[in-house]
């Protein structure tokens, strides 16, 4: 469900730029190059063709492949790991009725999202990844922490039919911990039944675990380098 949920995260962004991608039964595959950061393929289960999953892809230098199931071997295809990572899901709880501190929101304007997507890229990523028309998309909520008129901190979220997937978290390093608390209950508070599901790694999935996270699985995005 998790790898699912982020394959319909990576549509919505690519169609976003018009990239017109497809999903069938083993895999979410785009034949034109995706944006910055977006993999060319998603797997939905543990053992696609890799021929056939090869041939549904520009699969010239600078293909990556999110294999969801860490199950693949594609060194023998010219392919290198980029990085591992974990599923994670959390289920649903109560949101706590005291405030917290910085204050979030759903952005709703095209201004806030120009500062909301400056605050996400910051000084190290291109502009021109994750565009205003996201906000058009029923399925995804964009969110935002304030402290003062300033952004320090937001995510994304995107409802599919059985989960709802967090990704893009980004905050301000000495807030975070307080950040993961406001957006997680945020996020309860709009979708009150539903598991959250999201991937990590490293510190983060530290803190993931912190804030009620379980790991479900790993993955593993792989890179066309030959």
């Amino acid at each position: 469900m998790a790898a699912a949920n982020n394959a319909e995260w990576c549509d919505v962004v690519c169609r976003t730029h018009g990239v017109d991608a497809t999903f069938n039964d083993d895999a979410w595959t785009s034949r034109s190059r995706t944006p910055t950061y977006y993999p060319d393929a998603v797997t939905l289960v543990p053992d696609p063709s890799v021929p056939d999953l090869l041939a549904r892809i520009d699969a010239s230098p600078g293909c990556s492949i999110k294999d969801s199931f860490a199950s693949l071997d594609l060194t023998a295809y010219g392919f290198r790991v980029l990085f591992d990572a974990e599923w994670i899901v959390r289920a649903p709880a109560t949101p706590p009725t005291l405030a917290v501190s910085p204050r979030w929101e759903i952005v709703q304007d095209v201004d806030t999202f120009v500062t909301w997507e400056r605050a996400w890229r910051g000084d190290e990523r291109p502009p021109g990844v994750l565009l205003v028309d996201l906000l058009h998309h029923d399925s995804v909520a964009v969110l935002a922490a304030h402290l003062g008129d300033r952004v320090v901190a937001g995510a994304v979220l995107n409802r599919s039919s059985e989960v709802v997937g967090i990704t893009n978290f980004f905050a301000d390093s000495q807030i975070a911990s307080a950040c993961w608390d406001g957006c997680l209950d945020l996020a309860g508070t709009l979708f009150p039944r539903s598991f959250l599901v999201a991937y990590q790694s490293g510190n983060a999935l530290d803190a993931a675990r912190t804030h009620g996270f379980d790991t479900a699985g790993p993955l593993r995005v792989w890179l066309y380098e030959r």
